[in-house]
């Protein structure tokens, strides 16, 4: 039986990678149905509101999902549409893997980590208001159960896919309730796998780390606010987020994304790298246990990589989306 899978292309570049990325699923031999839907300011001008109702019961139904990027409004404007489907959807943990792609110039060519982030708390929330004009606070809510439960995600990541250490992240030395909450659930869930080493580290000095010597560390794991922001510091090490896959997951479900932006200055040129949102299909082919299809995909894109004679312009080449996606299909 073909798995129903609900793709959201997204906006900008958004369509352009997704249909790149869906022409080599197909010739992976992988057997998908897409439900295809809107999202962002498309669905607002359409249905009034940037997340449909059939858009959440379509993934809650199928219960994967891939997204292209999606424009955000800075300062103004409609909320995120990331942050409002990992709510709605209670997408509790953000993973994103970290690998250095062959002939990609960076400082650390054999480096491989990855992030687990949570999903659902932290100042990242948006829970904000006005107290008097010109005061606005922010609140950081963190609980017991969404941290334990973050906590078991990334033990049990790591058990599975045979990681040896996890770092936990934090700045307990001055939010002493709140990351302390946090670090102190990590401690009481790593009894339970001693197998796997433990470690934290305050955010600072982790992220001066991940400059310096970011080779020390296998699986970071971080509150939501921090893991936003060294994700996307760990994919700069590598090239950027062009590059790197990401996935949303939870108890009901899972959104796999391309993390980068919509990049609007180039829609329509055919020339957006369809890298990220592959990567991101790689690990939403795991996820459903199509893995044969996940390596063949894995395999000739690598080797795409290593011979370097096609690539996008974003990493050195001339070749356009179409170009790199039958250039991949043609490995497999």
């Amino acid at each position: 039986m073909p798995h129903r899978i609900t793709l959201i292309p997204g906006d900008g570049i958004g369509p352009e990678v997704a249909a790149a990325v869906v022409k080599i699923i197909a010739a992976s031999g992988a057997a998908i149905e897409w439900e295809e839907h809107i999202a962002g300011q498309q669905a607002l001008d359409k249905f009034g509101k940037t997340l449909p109702d059939d858009l959440l019961e379509s993934i809650k139904r199928n219960g994967v999902g891939l997204k292209g990027p999606i424009t955000t409004p800075v300062g103004k404007g409609f909320t995120s549409v990331n942050v409002g489907l990992r709510k709605a959807l209670d997408l509790y943990a953000n993973l994103r893997p970290i690998r250095a792609l062959p002939n990609i110039p960076c400082r650390n060519p054999t480096l491989d980590l990855v992030v687990v982030r949570e999903n659902t708390e932290s100042l990242y929330s948006g829970l904000e208001h006005e107290i008097i004009p010109g005061v606005v606070e922010s609140l950081k809510i963190i609980t017991e159960k969404a941290s334990t439960r973050i906590a078991r995600f990334a033990f049990e990541f790591a058990h599975s896919e045979k990681r040896k250490k996890i770092t936990c992240t934090h700045k307990a030395n001055i939010m002493k309730m709140s990351d302390g909450l946090f670090l102190q659930c990590f401690r009481n869930v790593s009894k339970d796998y001693p197998n796997v080493e433990s470690a934290d580290m305050i955010i600072d000095n982790a992220s001066m780390q991940l400059v310096m010597r970011p080779e020390q560390f296998d699986v970071l794991l971080c509150e939501n606010l921090y893991g936003d922001i060294v994700s996307d510091l760990c994919a700069g090490l590598i090239g950027g987020l062009g590059l790197v896959p990401g996935a949303n997951i939870g108890e009901k479900g899972a959104v796999f994304e391309a993390v980068h932006g919509s990049a609007p200055d180039i829609a329509g040129k055919g020339i957006a790298n369809p890298t990220a949102l592959l990567q991101s299909a790689i690990l939403m082919l795991r996820h459903i246990e199509e893995r044969a299809a996940a390596d063949r995909i894995e395999t000739a894109m690598l080797a795409v990589f290593e011979e370097g004679r096609v690539r996008t312009r974003d990493v050195g080449g001339a070749s356009t989306t179409d170009e790199f996606a039958e250039a991949i299909i043609k490995k497999i």
